[in-house]
């Protein structure tokens, strides 16, 4: 495309309709002047396509922890390749993906999507996933730019960061990848940063990002996170996304009329606009093309080896791991039989295929015994599994729209659809007969249970609703509703009801919808995503103390026991934060128990950030599994009886308790503000300032295999342009006779003792080699000097390169480094850019 050129030929009014979607996920279109729509789609762990309500099913790759868990460079590169066959499959030109926010607080309800607290290992990995995505001409979108680190008045909160923080540790992930990868796109946050919206923020816009570090790309709003006209594109956000436009079109075009905006700067965004379209358009990915599935015996075994390189194992005393096939196993826990393959809000999809824990298992052992042995719902499960569409298609309910209440005699639907989710997001549910959102909707079914007993129904709604069993009306949330965290936060709390229901008996189930404009409920500040949403939920009443009870006998049984425990999508999710860092429900207790009569207990944790583990003492094994995609529960039974070995490596730190959190008395919005008072000491870097001790260091993973550090040499080159590089090898050996295993080796560097505060290390580089019994690798690492060496000086407002000795130290975790060196640097000297 001839970029000028096509700038020249545009009126006024069709540069103003570029700078706007046109609708949920599509850019607008000229067709006069052969300028297609883009397709957009969610990121970050897979490719939704362009439907949250009964889309195309795709893959979901593991979730950021689990990722950054890996610390392979090459295997991330190679699931960006991955991502780009999904966004061909889905007719998707533009990726929004990787987030790369810095997990302050343990308690971040999106902190699962982003990679890691050590801003360097974040950016490494996300330009490795964005190199692979990009290699097919499929824009990355690297998100959320920037300090976008909690949910709590997310749209709101100022956030008050010095500005070395900001570009030691928040900025620092988006500047490695800009350096290293060139993404095509940036999305802004939600937040305020220093008392200005980021979408409206020209100097970290402008000055920095485009002038400072001479990146050249397309700047999108988050969805609905665009708060002004003239602001906004003055300080250089180019597209308003989704649409149909709320802040440009005549707004914007009356602006420009008015000298507000002026035509070089509106040029230079649509200029973006057309720069993406011309990048995308070597993918030869179709206008608003066909969505499809990519699912293939290939795609899983991706899936199912991202997911296992992603496992730590934490503690293995007495080698509990691996089990032994030839003795008894029992699976225990909430986890077992539920999926918990991703998290909640936007990294929600439906996936190409999955299987629970308990599944996986019996593919393996077939005499595998269960017992849930507690329960830990923070919104009951779907009730789909006993729910039949007459005729006996079993999982399935009937979902018929409706432009009339359910009280209209006369009505008629003008769409009706099979669905097996009973969570329901109509965020981009669209019929040409619906306006302003405006609709209702009848579900009905046949209720099978497979057990008696009393039932525990809920129903959570973003608009209204009614349930009802037999015609007999069991839940209303309608006629009075609390507001709640679900739906992104627009909807109600779960209102329940419970009955009893008979084993082998039919029910007639009927759930009446009303869209998000029928609801007098409306929360200040949240943003209702299209016709809302409706959740109904359903599980049999359990005797706590009982189910205990029989875990306890089950385990008493078998010569080694699985606890499968953690966290879900209901409790990490968009739109909410994590109350605090404990196990829900009765989970300490079940392992605490279960550990008393078992020696052999395997605790398998799923969760996307650190949970208090009070019975670590007691636990022989446990394994962190995290939210691990489509293929979570066969990576992690393949983990346990020993067809893979473990080689992940923690991501985050994993405090004790949420008190030793350096974010822990800073975390939530405090009347509209929140100061990031631990500045740059994030992560291991305040652990080990203050030498406080946690659960499990930064970098810490246990292998099946035992490998030994044997020496290290260090050379200075030029490497890359960036000046001069120091480079590290170091040989592996692998003194297991058992288990070939992978090792990462962890370049931390010390910094000289001057007036400046620095962290007492920090990490600079990595390399993971897979070593076999008994052999030797060398492993390479390198790293830029100034990278190295620089800290973010306020009164120069540039990096600063401190002359002085600095020590290397390399081992396999923060708390482990056993080789060290030493270099010297002999002036100081500053430097701007990437």
């Amino acid at each position: 495309m001839d970029l000028q050129a096509t700038l020249a030929q545009l009126t006024l009014e069709e540069k103003v309709s570029l700078l706007s979607g046109a609708d949920f996920w599509h850019t607008r279109s000229i067709p006069r002047l052969n300028i297609p729509s883009l397709r957009l789609s969610d990121g970050p762990n897979g490719v939704r396509g362009t439907k949250f309500f009964d889309g195309v099913p795709a893959a979901c790759l593991p979730c950021g922890t689990a990722l950054g868990a890996t610390w392979n460079r090459e295997l991330l590169e190679d699931a960006g390749h991955l991502i780009a066959e999904e966004c061909k499959a889905k007719s998707a030109h533009v990726w929004l993906g990787p987030t790369v926010n810095v997990q302050r607080s343990p308690l971040g309800g999106r902190g699962f999507e982003s990679y890691s607290e050590d801003p360097l290992l974040s950016g490494l990995l996300a330009a490795a996933i964005v190199r692979g995505v990009q290699d097919s001409g499929i824009a990355s979108t690297i998100k959320h730019f920037v300090a976008n680190d909690m949910e709590h008045e997310r749209k709101a909160v100022d956030c008050i960061v010095s500005e070395r923080a900001l570009h030691e540790i928040y900025l620092l992930p988006f500047q490695i990848v800009v350096r290293d990868a060139s993404p095509m796109a940036f999305m802004t946050s939600y937040n305020k940063l220093n008392g200005c919206h980021v979408s409206e923020h020209r100097n970290l816009l402008q000055q920095m990002l485009r002038e400072e570090w001479g990146w050249r790309g397309l700047i999108t709003s988050d969805w609905y996170g665009t708060y002004s006209t003239t602001e906004a594109v003055n300080a250089g956000l180019d597209l308003e996304m989704p649409g149909p436009t709320e802040w440009r079109g005549l707004i914007l075009a009356n602006s420009i009329r008015a000298g507000k905006i002026s035509m070089k700067t509106l040029d230079a965004r649509v200029g973006a606009v057309l720069r993406l379209v011309d990048q995308v358009s070597k993918s030869d990915i179709p206008e608003r093309g066909p969505e499809r599935t990519n699912d293939k015996k290939e795609t899983s075994e991706k899936l199912r080896n991202l997911s296992a390189e992603g496992l730590v194992l934490l503690k293995n005393e007495g080698s509990t791991l691996p089990l032994d096939t030839a003795k008894t196993v029992a699976i225990i826990g909430p986890n077992a039989k539920i999926l918990r393959f991703c998290g909640g809000g936007s990294a929600a999809l439906r996936p190409y295929n999955s299987k629970t824990i308990y599944d996986a298992m019996l593919e393996v052992n077939t005499n595998t015994k269960y017992a849930v042995g507690c329960e830990t719902h923070a919104q009951l499960p779907s009730l789909s599994p006993i729910l039949r569409l007459p005729g006996g298609k079993s999982g399935f309910f009937s979902f018929k729209v409706y432009l009339e209440p359910s009280e209209d005699p006369h009505r008629v639907p003008i769409d009706s659809i099979e669905l097996d989710d009973t969570n329901i997001l109509l965020i981009d549910y669209q019929h040409p007969k619906v306006k302003n959102d405006m609709l209702y909707a009848t579900m009905t079914a046949e209720l099978c249970p497979d057990e008696s007993g009393e039932y525990l129904f809920g129903l959570t709604v973003a608009g209204t609703a009614r349930l009802y069993i037999d015609d007999e009306l069991l839940i209303d949330n309608f006629t009075v509703q609390k507001p709640g965290d679900s739906f992104f936060g627009s909807g109600t709390v779960e209102e329940r009801g419970r009955l009893t229901l008979e084993a082998g008996k039919t029910y007639k189930w009927r759930v009446e919808f009303g869209s998000a404009p029928t609801s007098k409920t409306k929360q200040n500040g949240v943003t209702m995503f299209g016709p809302g949403g409706v959740r109904i939920g359903c599980t049999r009443i359990i005797d706590a103390e009982e189910e205990i009870h029989k875990a306890i006998a089950v385990a008493r049984e078998v010569d080694q026991v699985v606890l499968c425990c953690g966290l879900s999508g209901d409790w990490e999710s968009e739109g909410f934060d994590r109350p605090n860092m404990h196990l829900p429900g009765l989970q300490n207790r079940l392992v605490e128990e279960v550990c008393k009569v078992n020696s052999r207990a395997i605790v398998v944790l799923q969760s996307g950030t650190p949970v208090t583990t009070p019975w670590v003492d007691q636990a022989p094994a446990i394994l962190q599994a995290w939210y691990g995609g489509n293929e979570t529960a066969s990576a992690i039974v393949d983990m346990l009886f020993g067809k893979s070995c473990p080689s992940g490596k923690l991501p985050l730190s994993w405090p004790k308790r949420n008190e030793d959190n350096p974010a822990f008395l800073n975390y939530r919005s405090d009347e509209g503000r929140c100061l990031y008072g631990e500045d740059i000491y994030v992560g291991y870097r305040y652990y080990e300032k203050v030498g406080c001790g946690v659960q499990w260091p930064f970098g810490f993973g246990l292998s099946y295999a035992e490998f030994q550090l044997l020496g290290q040499q260090i050379k200075h080159e030029d490497v890359d342009g960036l000046g001069e590089t120091i480079s590290v090898t170091v040989q592996v050996k692998n003194i297991s006779t058992k288990f070939d295993g992978a090792e990462v080796v962890q370049l931390y560097v010390s910094p000289p003792k001057s007036g400046i505060g620095r962290p007492l290390k920090e990490l600079k580089a990595f390399s993971k080699v897979f070593v076999r019994c008994g052999e030797i690798v060398t492993a390479k690492v390198s790293v830029s000097l100034r990278y190295a060496t620089s800290y973010w000086s306020e009164r120069e407002e540039a990096w600063v390169s401190q002359k002085g000795m600095y020590k290397i130290l390399i081992g396999t975790s923060s708390d482990n480094t056993p080789l060290e060196a030493t270099f010297e640097t002999k002036s100081t000297f500053s430097w701007n850019g990437v």
